[in-house]
């Protein structure tokens, strides 16, 4: 039943083809009867109840898509029949099947994907109860609306296989009727047909004494008897004893079925109603995605909002969104302008989104819009007026003012279309004064149209109420439909009437009969309208600088940020190499005490040679499996850089391992080798490990800030001597320097070290070759060349 308050409002506003709209995306029969029957509710807490469910089914709309709603229709007259022990019919039976899958199907529906967070929808979708095992005995045993499978029972099998062996013994009787040589000039038709469930053959009538058998009908025109010849009488007979029987076993299984769907006939039903209001609420969502519509914010406070509002009824790709609002600052609205400029549509879409966010609808407005919850909505808009055509009718009816007088109350929102016209301009414009004062007195909101200028001023002089226009282009004699709140509209009546063709002499006579003080007033109009649209225009460009602003002060925050991350993660991991390299170096320094405690234990031993020996090993061995940690070399990454050329001596390179400036001083060797300078060092380094700087372009980072580890391999680099010089050293004693020198070498990057020992009497050579050939670290060793210091040289390839 409808709610008797908003009957007048919803057929003026058009709520009822709203209510057609939202019928034609309902799934079901009975989400449709719910659509064309919606109603405004005036409860705040119901509002927004429904809202949610709507904004529940909007969100599962988008991830998951429509529910399955499929076949659903209303079984409630059958499952109660069923209750009182009635048999259902097989329609009615394979109709509560479809419930109890789409039941179990919507169950499955919520648990897919489903969100940990708690939806208006969650409690319809908890009191669903599937009831599988029913809908597979009703689907399993029913085959179509008029048909049972053979398989519904062991008992309706064997009957049917009877049956059908009979069928056959009587068509292979009949057969030889049909095609055998004596008996086929005796019939009609060469066929085999039925008569009153019995199979027979059409007899020419001349010939009925030829064939013994039962007449069981005659044609038309007498010439043909349909016989059912004597040696097939008793299968006949047979087979109809046999369809008794199958008719006995259908109704005793269809009996069953309603029995068990009679046993759950109240959860059926619940089922039924649930799905009902599901296919409803759904509805309401894809009612909302057709329009990109919002849920408002619904207020305590008297008053409403609506941002960038577009009538749903106006075609999408021509509608022109408006804002305005109503309540808060102002109570009272009066819209002036042209006709056809778009002053009623804003009195519609005021009252219409108001029927439909309290019917739980969302609304095609944009995010910010604000609805407080009307006890009832008065609109005087005219006879028989349609948007959607974009046709206005100004015509006012006093006895719908009279109603609204009496009915009108602090929660009411009263819509005035053209308030006081069809009659003396002066009358009618004291009149529409005075009732806006009435309703006013009363708290109610109101918004009305005019084009009396005394209620233009009447806005301008009068607290609590305001002024608003819709726009219009006196060049192109269009409206633009865009609602201008603060500033009074003009008619443009001469402007219109000349651009359409009235002589000029007639728009200046006119002009004289305008009293002096309404021309004033329209100047004033005039005015106002050239500072708001240069107001706007700075507006619009203020806005516009605000909005690159912000965007650049976000770009430089969030790339600030980042920065501010990243000179994090770079302390944190240095702090953290740093504790590792002071553990490491503590274990290492407790380790090596440890040995020389032991090599002291031994001196006066006789194997205090060997012990030592063992020791300087074991300690070589500790301090190179501890490395990493006592010594990090952190190796850069060059991402897919390539040398644009081969290197020729002279070039300016990078060293990327150590982050410096370098120049060549020979060209590649077969494997890409070049000897590079680096500061006073001069060192083999591999091609692949080096950019090029080409004289225009530098391929290397800024400078970054220098970390501890950072400062510490520079030094490294500085420090590092092309060659060691182990002259007037011994075995051991070179041994380390050479062990420390491969450690430098590595940590700046240097792949080829040079080796000094002298030729003397090749003892000292002949250990630091052994040396060199045990390390694991060195790829080879060779004996220097001519021009590189002959024997008393040993240069060493590094890994």
């Amino acid at each position: 039943m409808e709610n008797t308050k908003f009957a007048g409002a919803v057929r003026t506003l058009e709520f009822d083809k709203i209510r057609e709209r939202l019928a034609h995306f309902a799934p079901t029969e009975g989400s449709k009867a719910l659509a064309r029957s919606l109603m405004p509710v005036t409860s705040a807490s119901v509002v927004k109840k429904l809202l949610a469910e709507t904004d529940a089914a909007y969100s599962c709309l988008a991830s998951k898509g429509m529910p399955p709603f499929g076949g659903v229709s209303d079984i409630t007259d059958a499952v109660m029949r069923a209750e009182r022990d009635a048999s259902l019919t097989l329609p009615e039976l394979l109709a509560v099947a479809r419930i109890l899958s789409a039941t179990r199907a919507l169950k499955d529906y919520n648990s897919f994907d489903h969100k940990d967070e708690v939806t208006a929808l969650d409690d319809y979708f908890f009191r669903l109860v599937p009831q599988k095992h029913l809908e597979d005995e009703i689907n399993s045993a029913i085959i179509g609306p008029e048909t049972l499978a053979d398989t519904a029972s062991d008992e309706l099998y064997n009957i049917r296989r009877k049956m059908r062996a009979a069928e056959n013994r009587v068509r292979e009787n009949l057969q030889k009727y049909v095609t055998g040589g004596t008996y086929a000039k005796y019939l009609q038709d060469q066929i085999i047909t039925m008569r009153d469930g019995r199979y027979v053959i059409p007899v020419k009538l001349e010939y009925k004494n030829e064939i013994k058998g039962l007449v069981h009908d005659t044609s038309a025109s007498g010439s043909t008897l349909f016989v059912e010849p004597m040696c097939v009488v008793e299968t006949n007979n047979e087979i109809r004893v046999l369809e008794g029987k199958e008719k006995d076993e259908i109704e005793r299984i269809i009996a069953i079925l309603s029995a068990k769907v009679g046993a759950v006939a109240g959860v059926v039903k619940a089922d039924y109603e649930i799905i009902t209001d599901l296919a409803f609420i759904f509805a309401k969502a894809q009612l909302s995605f057709s329009y990109n519509g919002m849920s408002p914010e619904i207020t305590k406070e008297k008053g409403l909002f609506l941002k960038s509002a577009r009538h749903p009824l106006l075609p999408k790709e021509t509608v022109v969104p408006i804002t305005v609002s109503l309540g808060k600052e102002f109570d009272t609205l009066i819209i002036t302008g042209p006709n056809t400029g778009g002053k009623t549509v804003t009195l519609k879409t005021l009252g219409l989104f108001a029927l439909m966010t309290q019917a739980g609808l969302h609304i095609p407005a944009s995010d910010g819009s604000t609805m407080c919850v009307l006890d009832e909505i008065l609109a005087d808009i005219g006879d028989e007026q349609s948007i959607e055509q974009s046709l206005s009718t100004f015509s006012s009816h006093m006895v719908k003012i009279v109603d609204i007088l009496g009915g009108v109350s602090e929660h009411s929102l009263v819509l005035f279309d053209e308030l006081g016209a069809g009659t003396d301009p002066i009358e009618g414009a004291a009149l529409a004064t005075a009732i806006i004062e009435a309703v006013r007195e009363k708290n109610a909101l109101i918004a009305a149209t005019t084009h009396y200028v005394e209620l233009k001023s009447f806005a301008m002089d009068t607290e609590g109420v305001c002024n608003a226009s819709c726009e219009f282009d006196v060049e192109t004699l269009r409206p633009t439909y865009k609602l201008i709140i603060g500033t009074p509209g003009k008619s443009n009546a001469f402007a219109i009437s000349g651009k359409l063709g009235l002589p000029k002499e007639i728009l200046e006579r006119a002009e004289r009969f305008v009293s002096g003080e309404d021309k004033r007033f329209e100047r004033v109009i005039d005015k106002l309208e050239h500072e708001r649209i240069k107001m706007e225009k700075s507006r619009s460009e203020a806005d516009i600088l605000l909005s690159e602003m912000t965007e650049k002060k976000k770009t430089s925050d969030d790339e600030a940020e980042k920065l501010l991350e990243e000179a994090k993660r770079e302390l944190d991991k240095a702090r953290e190499q740093a504790r590792r390299m002071v553990e490491a170096a503590k274990a290492s320094s407790e380790f090596i005490f440890a040995e020389l405690e032991k090599a002291k234990k031994q001196k006066d031993k006789e194997n205090l040679a060997v012990t030592l020996e063992e020791t300087r090993k074991a300690i070589r061995a500790h301090l190179k499996e501890n490395s990493d940690e006592i010594d990090p070399v952190f190796k850069t990454e060059m991402g897919d850089y390539k040398l644009p050329r081969p290197l020729k001596t002279g070039d300016g390179v990078i060293v990327v391992d150590l982050n410096k400036k370098g120049e060549v001083v020979s060209a590649p060797d077969n494997r890409g080798n070049v000897m590079v300078r680096v500061g006073n060092a001069t060192m083999k380094l591999s091609s692949s490990r080096l950019m090029l700087i080409d004289g225009k372009t530098v391929i290397c980072k800024e400078k970054e800030k220098k970390t501890t580890i950072s400062l510490y391999k520079e030094r490294a680099v500085e420090s590092f001597a092309p060659q060691l010089d182990l002259r007037g050293k011994y075995g051991d004693e070179a041994c380390e320097m050479v062990d420390k020198y491969i450690d430098d070498a590595l940590r700046v990057g240097v792949k080829t070290i040079r080796i000094v020992h002298g030729k003397g009497t090749g003892v000292l050579r002949r250990r630091i070759t052994e040396f060199l050939k045990t390390d694991k670290r060195v790829l080879s060793v060779r004996i220097g060349e001519w021009g590189e210091g002959d024997t008393g040289v040993s240069i060493a390839e590094l890994r």
